[in-house]
């Protein structure tokens, strides 16, 4: 994958359905308040209100994709060439669920560029041990097989290896060093608040579709933000970027998803994430024209109510994976109808 030029920019409110667009600097922007965004985007919304909201037939079928009528959905995707940007609820938390793997990761990385230790070194695997739902702050897992650091990384990221995942999360002190990470990249809409351990045993103790839960959460927005950043080279050596992205293109989980939806050639390198009634996907994709374009896709629900998911959890699954290939299609063919515009960012700079 090439490496993109520019990243954000300043944000337009594209009103009454919380999506939002980057506009020139230059522009004019307009600010709306958002029924969508104030419900959590489960009002049924009425397709006449697309066109006279919006100006593009781009933003138009990203809004209507995005539909939250059956459960929340947050998108964020930017150019990484012109700044562009485009949100749907991409200021709301959603679950990371193994999205989060991604930050985990590049805490990592910026240790072994520090020489605090190296892709060489070996750690054990960590193993859940069987414990009951919420039966203690933190689900208890025992040491397994020493593995190097980098085969650790590459489980966590392509196979989504939980074990793998807090083997390194231990390694670099836990969740809140992996914010402090983050809080120095300057991302603060993240919150890792648990190992992957706890996370999985504890997953259902929120509905994601109708509450939002700021533990393990993140917005769209904010890893759409790490993304580019990280494709960018903007805090990692290149060689530790180049280890994250190719473990990220070696992506085997959520076949149904972004990559399922987008031709070989937009060379996706992506990270997917699954728990109770919600499933995500981040990544990279290239348009025809070679711009790189950062994603965060949440989608919550797909169901008439939680009743109804339980009887039939795989139909359910079957249309969260659905909704995300969808959207990332649209995405893929918004972004790659348009030609590249050379808009001026005042606020963040071009990265490496």
């Amino acid at each position: 994958m090439r490496s993109g030029l520019g990243i954000l920019g300043r944000f337009g409110f594209a009103a009454a359905l919380g999506l939002t667009a980057l506009a020139p600097a230059q522009a004019q922007t307009a600010n709306f308040e958002s029924a969508f965004d104030r419900t959590f985007g489960t009002e049924p919304r009425a397709p006449q209100t697309f066109d006279a909201v919006y100006e593009s037939s781009f933003e138009r079928q990203l809004a209507k994709v995005a539909d939250g009528d059956q459960g929340r959905i947050g998108v964020s995707a930017i150019d990484l060439t012109t700044g562009y940007q485009v949100s749907v609820l991409g200021d709301q938390r959603f679950p990371m669920a193994s999205t989060s793997k991604v930050a985990i990761a590049a805490t990592f990385l910026a240790g072994v560029d520090q020489g605090r230790w190296s892709l060489t070194s070996e750690f054990p695997l960590l193993i859940p041990v069987k414990s009951g739902k919420y039966s203690s702050p933190r689900a208890p897992v025992r040491e397994g097989t020493y593995l190097p650091a980098e085969q650790l990384l590459n489980l966590m990221i392509s196979k989504s290896s939980n074990a793998s995942t807090d083997a390194l999360l231990r390694v670099v002190g836990g969740p809140q060093a992996v914010n402090a990470w983050m809080r120095r990249a300057g991302i603060d809409d993240f919150e890792l608040s648990r190992d992957i351990a706890t996370l999985v045993r504890d997953d259902g103790e929120v509905d994601p579709a109708t509450r939002i839960d700021n533990r393990d959460s993140a917005t769209p927005n904010a890893m759409a933000k790490l993304l580019a950043g990280l494709y960018q080279g903007k805090w990692l050596s290149r060689s530790s970027r180049d280890v994250l992205i190719g473990a990220m293109e070696n992506t085997t989980t959520g076949k149904r998803r972004i990559r399922s939806a987008l031709p070989m050639s937009a060379n996706v390198a992506h990270k997917t994430g699954t728990l109770n009634r919600m499933a995500s996907d981040i990544g990279i994709f290239e348009t025809p024209d070679g711009r790189a374009i950062a994603i965060a896709i949440y989608v919550t629900g797909q169901s008439l109510s939680s009743d109804h998911e339980a009887m039939n959890k795989r139909e359910a699954r079957r249309k969260r994976d659905e909704r995300i290939a969808n959207i990332a299609r649209a995405l893929y063919n918004g972004f790659s109808s348009q030609s590249a515009r050379n808009w001026v960012n005042a606020e963040y700079k071009t990265g490496g």
